[in-house]
């Protein structure tokens, strides 16, 4: 009887497990909705002014912005993006892992020399760099709460300052990219300097402007090129880290309901196996108080 009642009670608590995963992917999936009606709606316009800016930066010269100056990277700032919370799977711990392979391979001297700093969106990457006594810059926790273009901005216009004034050298951005709610792909880019298009594709656009004339337009900047670009920049760098926080707002509520999804599953399995279990401990519990009874009959009628 001890062991019915311990599978009882097993099946009563993974029977609970299961109803909360339930209602944790329900709303995962009422959130990814929302999420995903943001960044599909700032994609279109963060990737033509990137590209926009891109082509007319390509024909400036460094000096021509701050945000365009080349620098031996001595000191870097990596920008990782995680959630605050977890239950989502390995969301959080690709994010962090990618943002470590960055580091190793990439700046290892600089990280030897104590010149790598972190700026951690996301509580749980902000615990994960603070307990290892990473030079963690800020607390970004709370944008979560409030995620729009204004409190992103606050972040950014920190970062964009610290560049200027020669506090970061190079800083990259890590993030997860979301594609559906099963699928996620992290992202790690250079978001300053801004970098200049490569000289391939440079030539590629020169070669598809060369055979189609008739779709080349003349432009007239105003009041200049120069100027365009100096107002087009910050505002640029800006819309990148929120397009960036944007998606990994909706690769979290996405990679959320999948693991729920899973963890639903996998109790519902639980559940038919412990229910097994319990049936065939009470068919042995039946046949041995049967086998009890007829054998104290026996015992009795013999004497």
């Amino acid at each position: 009887m001890a062991n019915l009642k311990e599978v009882r009670n097993r099946i009563a608590s993974v029977n609970s497990t299961q109803q909360i995963t339930k209602a944790m992917k329900m709303v995962s999936a009422a959130k990814l909705r929302r999420a995903t009606d943001a960044i599909v709606q700032l994609r279109p316009y963060a990737s033509k002014l990137k590209d926009l800016l891109a082509n007319l930066s390509a024909s400036l010269e460094d000096g021509a912005s701050p945000y365009l100056q080349e620098r031996e990277p001595v000191r870097v700032l990596v920008i990782v993006v995680t959630s605050n919370r977890g239950l989502a799977g390995a969301f959080n711990t690709n994010a962090i892992k990618a943002a470590n392979n960055l580091i190793n391979d990439k700046y290892s001297a600089q990280m030897k020399a104590g010149n790598v700093s972190i700026v951690a969106i996301g509580k749980k990457g902000h615990d994960f760099y603070t307990r290892r006594k990473y030079n963690v810059v800020g607390n970004h926790n709370d944008l979560y709460l409030d995620l729009n273009f204004i409190n992103a901005s606050k972040i950014t216009d920190e970062i964009m300052k610290g560049f200027v004034n020669g506090q970061y050298d190079r800083v990259e951005l890590v993030y997860n990219h979301f594609k559906n709610a099963a699928t996620q792909f992290l992202i790690t880019e250079q978001l300053l300097p801004v970098p200049k298009p490569e000289k391939n594709e440079k030539e590629a656009f020169a070669s598809k402007k060369e055979a189609t004339p008739e779709s080349q337009v003349d432009y007239i900047l105003e009041p200049s090129k120069e100027e365009i670009v100096e107002q087009l920049i910050p505002k640029n760098i800006k819309i990148q880290l929120y397009r960036a926080v944007l998606d990994s707002n909706a690769s979290e509520h996405g990679a959320r309901m999948t693991a729920m999804d899973k963890a639903t599953e996998n109790a519902g399995d639980l559940l038919k196996a412990l229910k097994l279990s319990y049936n065939q401990a009470r068919q042995a519990a039946i046949t041995t108080e049967l086998t009890e009874i007829v054998s104290g009959a026996a015992a009795l009628s013999g004497s």
